[in-house]
């Protein structure tokens, strides 16, 4: 055992080592006397001699750097930012304070640079700048891949005297927390995602909600196109329709309210800017800018959104402009007319489909589907019989069904003159 060793436990057992120290009364870590003779100011470092007895259990050239000191060494080290004591003796009153050493204690500072990583150059500035750049800081991981090579010296680079990776993990956090992440970029930002959730959650059911208010019209469309009826399915999602809309409209509130509620500005920025005022002048706009885009951005999306949910809440009404009903013959007088209830309709879209099934049919000449009323009026052939089979036919193989509710019987051409004159009656008096 060595003669410094045998010393510090005899002196162990006639006075109490303080481990507390004598300003802040906070707990310290132990530290070499390395460090205190590598780090104070030279008048204060010449009673600790010049050999190396050093308690560091690694010399760096590991994976995991110098590691914490376990050996009794007769010296503490305070972290504590409430009092300006660095290193306290255990056995005795003697301390040394932040305006004794050569460097300044990162830790033990509320402002400025603050120096965390003494061998790599990593601060709480340089933290922040990384912050604001991309939304993260790889501080830790260069640390890590640096400590295998020469470089790392932390028993006489920082005033800890041990591995600066805890110090720099505080540091990632006290810089985070100053710059009140939510000024960074959004898509960056991984401390609160669930700011923006709600946002995406309300846009994504807006459009979601929607299609299902659309889904009586456009399935039925899709399924007959490829050969099978959804009539059935159809009538049962129509009875759902004004649920989905209102929940599309309650999602879309939400969206809106999420993009457009008011933003609480901080001071985080401008304490960031004032750090930085002589290396980036801009950094106060640079960031406003940023905010600004991604705003502009959200607000846009919003407004495709809304009109997306439009187009499809309101698919019903206009997609028989797109279907067609016809060739723009309309029944008339000259006609053998018959009316059918037809059912299976859910849409403007699925008058257009009949209308155009019917019309396939064989002596057929016009067709006029009201789809309110439910019904279809169809024009024949004044000299030969309505084809009833053919036409309910033609209605169950585009997934309807129809019920004849009125077929004439054929006219004779005396007839169908007087018809047509008392049509022609009919009409003036309605002018």
């Amino acid at each position: 055992m060595s003669a410094t060793r045998k010393n510090i436990m005899d002196t162990q057992t006639n006075t109490k080592i303080r481990v507390t120290c004598p300003s802040c009364n906070r707990k310290a870590k132990r530290v070499s006397p390395v460090t205190l003779r590598a780090l104070l100011k030279h008048e204060f470092a010449r009673g600790f001699g010049d050999g190396d007895d050093s308690c560091c259990s690694s010399n760096g050239s590991g994976d995991t750097g110098c590691s914490s000191i376990s050996a009794d060494t007769g010296w503490r080290f305070c972290e504590s930012q409430d009092c300006d004591v660095v290193y306290f003796s255990e056995d005795g009153d003697r301390a040394f304070t932040k305006p004794q050493l050569r460097v300044t204690v990162g830790v033990k500072e509320k402002t400025g640079d603050r120096p965390l990583c003494y061998c790599f150059g990593h601060t709480v500035a340089s933290i922040k700048k990384k912050l604001l750049a991309t939304g993260r800081s790889d501080a830790l991981e260069d640390i890590r891949s640096k400590m295998k090579g020469p470089g790392c010296h932390c028993e006489t680079a920082n005033p800890s005297g041990a591995c600066c990776l805890g110090s720099v993990a505080k540091g990632i956090e006290i810089a985070t927390n100053e710059l009140e992440i939510a000024d960074l970029p959004q898509m960056e930002r991984p401390p609160n995602p669930s700011k923006n959730r709600g946002e995406l959650i309300a846009k994504v059911g807006t459009v979601i909600s929607a299609i299902m208010a659309s889904t009586c019209c456009w399935l039925p469309l899709l399924l007959l196109a490829v050969g099978v009826s959804g009539v059935g399915i159809a009538s049962i999602l129509e009875a759902y329709r004004p649920v989905f809309i209102v929940v599309t409209f309650g999602f879309l509130s939400a969206a809106f309210y999420f993009t457009y509620r008011p933003r609480h500005t901080t001071t985080a920025e401008g304490d960031c800017c004032e750090s930085q005022a002589t290396a980036n002048p801009n950094c106060r706009d640079g960031i406003s800018n940023r905010r600004l885009g991604l705003m502009s951005v959200n607000k846009v999306m919003l407004w495709l959104v809304t009109i997306l949910a439009a187009l499809f809440l309101f698919f019903p009404n206009y997609v028989g402009v797109f279907l067609g009903t016809g060739d723009g013959q309309t029944v008339t007088p000259n006609m053998t007319q018959t009316t059918i209830r037809i059912e299976g309709m859910t849409c403007e879209g699925c008058s257009a489909v009949v209308a155009k099934a019917i019309r396939k049919v064989s002596g057929v000449l016009a067709v006029e589907v009201n789809y309110e009323e439910r019904r279809a009026v169809v024009g024949t052939e004044a000299c030969c019989p309505v084809p009833d089979d053919e036409i309910l036919a033609a209605l169950k193989s585009a997934g309807y069904s129809g019920i004849m509710v009125e077929t004439p019987s054929v006219l004779s051409p005396l007839d169908r003159g007087q018809a047509k004159q008392n049509q022609e009656i009919v009409n003036r008096l309605k002018r």
